[in-house]
């Protein structure tokens, strides 16, 4: 039975073991700094801190987050905030705080939340608070006003964040890891939910879109897309191996995401590659196999996925491609490396040698 994350997906056991497998070693440094809360805006509305917005929306009500001012205003401990530096973009992540940060901001902006379809926003006003406190109904613009001193201690309180920078290896995955690891917003974020907010950028971006294609959905099987982005990250796969597959090496989570590093900000020449070799490949595939070519037994089948789509990306359509396909699903060898150790850099290889001897050869 598939999991809520895979759900529509076969599920394979060693793929997700790989998937929840120990990263490589890294040296990561972790320092701490404190810093104003008017700085801490200030950074927010520069953009040299970024929540990512596929992060999480921010889920808490008024009342949390006046609470959360007011232990500001009354000298109380708040905890600490996490950032990653990414160097690459000159900012620094959230990846841990960010409903203490955006409560923060929203109270200096003097509107709590964001806008509604028709553009109103709702006045922050410290709600929930004992009606005999003196921030009681306060705004941000009332304190400035009325009560200076509070205006000036709010200003000048300080909110710890720990600072993380990856040293070695080169490059950011630890982050992908941080955020499996550290954050703490409810449901925890898995797989491209978290290169989301790490590698947010143009190829993102051109990923979500191709997730619409019509001739993908019928691919996938569902015309909604996957609650948990499996969907994307099957696309992200592809280009992966298409591109990239004779390097492969596991953790298979680490190869996507290395992959989509490198790509975040690819050029439009390439963009435009990529789209029209997705959307032919599923238009072909559309024509020749038919709807869910990959759902073989309980599910899409992922290593199905990868070693025939790449395949047919690479090489073409033969006429008689249903029949191949049919034959290439009854080889023994082959539903091994489709259903055994997948994520294996000696099964890839294999499932994608014999993809391509019954499809192309």
């Amino acid at each position: 039975m598939a999991t809520d994350y895979n759900d529509g997906l076969e599920e394979i056991e060693s793929e997700e073991l790989d998937l929840e497998s120990t990263p490589a070693t890294y040296e990561v440094i972790t320092y701490p700094a404190d810093f104003t809360l008017e700085g801490l805006v200030s950074k927010y509305r520069k953009g040299s801190m970024t929540v990512p917005g596929f992060q999480r929306n921010f889920v808490w009500n008024i009342k949390q987050a006046s609470r959360l001012i007011e232990s500001f205003l009354l000298g109380l401990p708040v905890p600490a905030i996490f950032l990653f530096t990414d160097e690459v973009n000159n900012e620094q992540l959230v990846i841990d705080g960010q409903q203490r940060l955006m409560s923060v901001v929203y109270f200096f902006d003097g509107y709590f939340g964001d806008a509604d379809k028709v553009g109103r926003r709702k006045v922050f006003k410290l709600t929930g608070l004992n009606e005999n406190s003196p921030y009681y109904n306060k705004t941000y613009a009332d304190l400035e006003e009325s009560d200076q001193a509070a205006f000036n201690k709010l200003n000048d309180s300080v909110l710890r964040a720990f600072i993380v920078k990856q040293i070695t290896p080169n490059g950011n995955t630890s982050v992908y890891h941080i955020f499996e690891r550290l954050n703490t917003g409810g449901t925890q974020l898995v797989g491209q939910e978290i290169r989301n907010c790490v590698y947010h950028g143009q190829f993102n971006n051109m990923l979500c879109e191709l997730n619409k294609y019509e001739s993908w959905r019928r691919i996938f099987g569902n015309n909604n897309p996957h609650r948990r982005q499996k969907d994307v990250e099957l696309i992200l796969r592809f280009f992966a191996f298409f591109e990239n597959g004779d390097n492969y090496e596991r953790p298979i989570k680490d190869f996507m995401s290395n992959f989509m590093r490198e790509n975040q900000h690819l050029s439009i020449d390439k963009q435009e590659r990529f789209e029209s070799l997705f959307k032919t490949t599923c238009d072909e595939i559309i024509t020749h196999l038919g709807e869910k070519p990959f759902h073989i037994w309980s599910g899409l089948n992922v290593a199905v996925f990868d070693s025939v789509f790449t395949t047919l990306a690479k090489a073409g359509f033969p006429d008689d491609l249903s029949t191949k396909f049919d034959n290439l699903k009854n080889d023994e060898n082959f539903v091994k490396g489709v259903r055994g150790a997948t994520a294996d850099e000696s099964i890839v290889e294999l499932r994608m040698s014999l993809a391509k001897q019954y499809l192309v050869e």
